[in-house]
C-alpha cells in the first residue's frame, strides 16, 4: 500500500514537471510599431508554483522511508491540501471567462496591444490528473499509517532476541528458538553452551 502511493506521488510529481513544459495559453499583440508578436505561456509561466510542488510531491514520495505514524498521517493530511490545490489551478484555466487578461499580465505584454488569445488545454488536465494521483496517494498513505506496524525482518538484534524469548516462553519451549541460536552463532557465542549453563 505505501509503495503504491509512493509511485502515484513520483508519477504526479514528474506529471507536474511535464505540465510546467508545455503550453497553457498563447497571446497574439500587435503595438503598431512593428510586426504582430506572439508570445507562448508555459506552466511553469502561468504558475510559478509547478515546479516547486512537483519537487515536494517528489521528497513527499520519499518521506514514507523516514517518518511514520503521527507525522505520516500529517504528511497525507497536507498532500490532500495540495492535490485540492492542484485541482484548483487546473480547473481555474478552463472556466475563466477570458485567459487574455492575466496571461498578459504574468507574460507582461500590455493589454491594449492584445489581439487575440488562446488557452490550450493539455497542460491543465495533466495537472489534474497530478492532483488526482497526489489525492490517492494522500489516502493510500493515510492508510498505512493507521494500520499496525508488522514485524519487520529487519529488526535489530535484541528486538529479535526478545521476539523470540516470548515465542519460546509463549510455546512452552526451552527457552532457545531457532532464530535465537542464529542470532547467537552470527554474535560468535555458542548457544548450547548457554542452554547447558541454563539447565
Amino acid at each position: 500500500m505505501t509503495r503504491i502511493g509512493q509511485l502515484l506521488l513520483l508519477l504526479a510529481a514528474v506529471g507536474l514537471w511535464v505540465a510546467s513544459r508545455m503550453t497553457w495559453a498563447v497571446l497574439e499583440s500587435a503595438d503598431g510599431l512593428g510586426p504582430p508578436k506572439t508570445t507562448t505561456l508555459t506552466g511553469s509561466t502561468w504558475s510559478a508554483a509547478l515546479v516547486p510542488v512537483a519537487a515536494l510531491l517528489g521528497a513527499a514520495a520519499l518521506a514514507p522511508l523516514a517518518v511514520r505514524g503521527w507525522a505520516l498521517r500529517i504528511l497525507a493530511v497536507l498532500l490532500a491540501v495540495v492535490s485540492a490545490g492542484l485541482a484548483y489551478l487546473a480547473i481555474s484555466l478552463w472556466v475563466m471567462p477570458d485567459v487574455a487578461e492575466y496571461a498578459a499580465t504574468v507574460a507582461d505584454v500590455p493589454v491594449i496591444a492584445l489581439t487575440a488569445s488562446d488557452r490550450q488545454y493539455p497542460g491543465s488536465v495533466l495537472v489534474l490528473v497530478a492532483a488526482v494521483f497526489t489525492l490517492v496517494g494522500a489516502v493510500l498513505l493515510l492508510r498505512a499509517a493507521t494500520r499496525p506496524a508488522a514485524t519487520s525482518k529487519y529488526a535489530a538484534p535484541a528486538t529479535r532476541r526478545e521476539d523470540a524469548v516470548r515465542d519460546a516462553e509463549g510455546t512452552g519451549g526451552d527457552g532457545m528458538s531457532e532464530r535465537m541460536i542464529w542470532d547467537a552463532l552470527d554474535e560468535g557465542r555458542d548457544p548450547t553452551a548457554e542452554r547447558t549453563e541454563g539447565r
